[in-house]
């Protein structure tokens, strides 16, 4: 199993959010969470990323449980959050190359995976722009490629599609 959750709870307070949950995702499935407003997604996808820690359960990424080895369960994943996280003032190979190296990954790695991705994503056309002069569509596809930048085997992505059109969405789930 890549992704195995057990019996995982998290509250904020007195607010349950995620209460008891559990699933096992193999290698090679596609999974969405479907559900309402405030009914745990993201909060189930920041403990799965390790971004947020746990009340109770198990949750274990292709063996590691991600809170007795969280940097090991972490480097598996690439995760785009709900809100992409994006410094508006850098370039978009800037901030893919920044975000390699984050990552730990050495240059000739950064390079070669910069290059796949910016052709992979569609950015080749706007590498020379700054991130915060790019569309919505554009900054979700920064966002998806330095989730993919280190080639990780789960990729967990929260709403990719959120706020944009419908051509824009068509596009995103293409690639």
């Amino acid at each position: 199993m890549m992704i195995h959750v057990k019996n995982l709870s998290k509250s904020y307070g007195p607010v349950k959010a995620v209460d008891g949950i559990s699933f096992e995702i193999s290698a090679g499935e596609v999974v969405g969470f479907l559900g309402p407003n405030g009914a745990g997604k993201s909060t189930t996808m920041r403990v799965l990323t390790g971004f947020l820690g746990k009340d109770g359960g198990e949750v274990r990424i292709d063996g590691d449980a991600i809170d007795e080895q969280p940097e090991h369960a972490k480097s598996k994943i690439g995760y785009l959050p709900e809100n992409n996280p994006l410094y508006e003032d850098m370039g978009v190979l800037e901030y893919l190359d920044f975000v390699g190296e984050l990552r730990g990954m050495t240059p000739e790695d950064r390079r070669r995976s910069m290059a796949r991705n910016v052709e992979l994503y569609g950015l080749t056309d706007v590498t020379h722009k700054d991130i915060g002069e790019l569309s919505k569509g554009y900054r979700q596809r920064v966002g998806l490629a330095c989730a993919s930048l280190t080639d990780p085997p789960i990729m967990i992505l929260d709403e990719p599609t959120n706020g944009l059109d419908p051509n824009q969405i068509q596009e995103i789930r293409k690639l």
